[in-house]
């Protein structure tokens, strides 16, 4: 059977000129504000051992902005040669990273506006021919889904900040509980997995190949906190049998009792989010648990967690035309009716929001909202070949990473696709991390 994925049409020079521009002013100015609601000293403070400083962030956003756009794309000569090791992320874990002798908040300002100036002259002639770095913009495109990354990764930063409240959004739109069904059957067959059309794909999400998938039910919705609040309630985290072993020694060597910014004050649950304790809302995702917190819900509920292939053919596949779809509500670019994404709100939406989202099978939020826990190791596709670095996807491939799929309310629009893959260890919780469920259908 021959791959089927919709195509992308075909853009001229100036429709690629304009979308990467949006991209890359998009991306710039949420970093702009991500570095300028605090004061430098919490730039250049190391909150985890987990996270880079946030000025650390900057400039190496800059640095690969000129790395790849001005050196590789333009063939200009570096700029500031000697701080490429310093933001090399392979050369310095984020532990380490306080103690370079890292530009100071303002240089690091003036260095990544100086790289933006000139990369902005650079797209204003660039005629996306030639190799495959240029071809359709890739470039810009890599640069501006890598900002939005760390745009991410500092949103991470914000909230484990014990400080007070830097940032505010407005909340998700009220939406009238979900009435809708618990879980929708995905019928077996075959589905295009993965893309080889879309042009600002990564390489770990190539080539497009078929995978054929037995039947299964998934939830509609993510696991909201109400129901993690049952498998709490119930000794989940006491209970050793709902645990893989590996998971078991993590929570009982951690004192895992919750997930992470949770706590209880008498009866009630509250979370710390952004600066603020709050009442932590029944009706949201889940969000800040671990892979072997989800796995342990899985198990507790009687079901498990999707493979990557299950997650992504209930998020693409439209079974009357036997096509997989760029998102599940079609092949259009996500507006705020489909999902929630980019930071526009600071936190998930309730379950069974965003109608118009939802996939040919009726599952919903399967983009934005929570990064979704997958049973799946971090693995290449058949036919993977690297592009244009190994450090991007190769060097990660293996069993010590479990994927994820879908995106979060911090993911910028650019680096979130039905296709999009990301992968983190299975302990961690620091990340916008929820999940949804799964059964096979001979379960029924």
């Amino acid at each position: 059977m021959t791959a089927q994925e919709t195509g992308t049409p075909e853009a001229g020079p100036e429709t690629l000129r304009a979308r990467a521009l949006a991209s890359l002013v998009t991306a710039r100015t949420r970093t702009t504000l991500l570095t300028s609601c605090v004061e430098d000293p919490d730039l250049t403070a190391q909150v985890s051992p987990l996270m880079s400083p946030l000025v650390w962030d900057l400039a190496h956003i800059g640095n690969q902005e000129e790395l790849w756009l001005l050196r590789a794309v333009g063939g200009r000569e570096a700029m500031r040669p000697e701080i490429d090791g310093l933001y090399d992320a392979f050369e310095h874990p984020r532990s380490e990273r306080p103690s370079l002798p890292l530009l100071a908040p303002e240089e690091a300002r003036a260095y990544a506006a100086e790289v933006r100036g000139r990369v902005l002259d650079l797209l204003e002639g660039a005629d996306f021919e030639g190799d495959r770095l240029t071809e359709s913009g890739f470039a810009f495109g890599m640069i501006a889904q890598h900002e939005q990354q760390h745009d991410e990764t500092m949103l991470i930063t914000h909230q484990l900040r014990t400080g007070p409240q830097a940032l505010t959004a407005p909340d998700p739109d009220p939406s009238p509980p979900f009435t809708g069904p618990a879980e929708v059957l995905v019928p077996g067959g075959p589905f295009t997995m993965g893309t080889s059309t879309e042009p600002w794909a990564l390489d770990n999400e190539r080539p497009a190949h078929v995978r054929e998938v037995a039947p299964y039910w998934i939830d509609t919705t993510p696991v909201t906190n109400a129901a993690y609040q049952e498998f709490i309630e119930d000794g989940g985290y006491d209970t050793e049998r709902w645990w893989s072993p590996e998971g078991w020694a993590h929570i009982r060597q951690h004192s895992v009792t919750a997930p992470l910014y949770w706590h209880r004050d008498g009866g009630q649950w509250l979370r710390r989010r952004f600066g603020v304790t709050e009442p932590v809302p029944p009706d949201e995702p889940v969000l800040h648990v671990s892979w072997y917190e989800a796995d342990a819900y899985a198990r507790w509920a009687g079901r498990r967690l999707p493979t990557e292939a299950e997650w992504e053919k209930a998020a693409r596949h439209d079974p009357d035309t036997g096509r997989s779809r760029r998102f599940p509500w079609g092949d259009d670019d996500p507006t705020a009716a489909h999902a929630n994404l980019g930071q526009r709100h600071l936190r998930p939406a309730p379950a069974g929001s965003y109608p118009a989202g939802e996939s040919p099978y009726g599952v919903r939020q399967l983009i934005g909202d929570v990064w979704e826990w997958t049973s799946s190791d971090f693995l290449p596709y058949p036919g993977f070949t690297v592009f244009p670095y190994k450090e991007y996807s190769e060097v990660f491939f293996g069993p010590e990473y479990k994927v994820l799929r879908g995106g979060s309310f911090a993911v910028g629009q650019v680096a979130c696709r039905g296709t999009f893959r990301n992968w983190d260890y299975p302990i961690r919780r620091q990340i916008f991390s929820g999940f949804r469920t799964a059964r096979d259908a001979e379960s029924a």
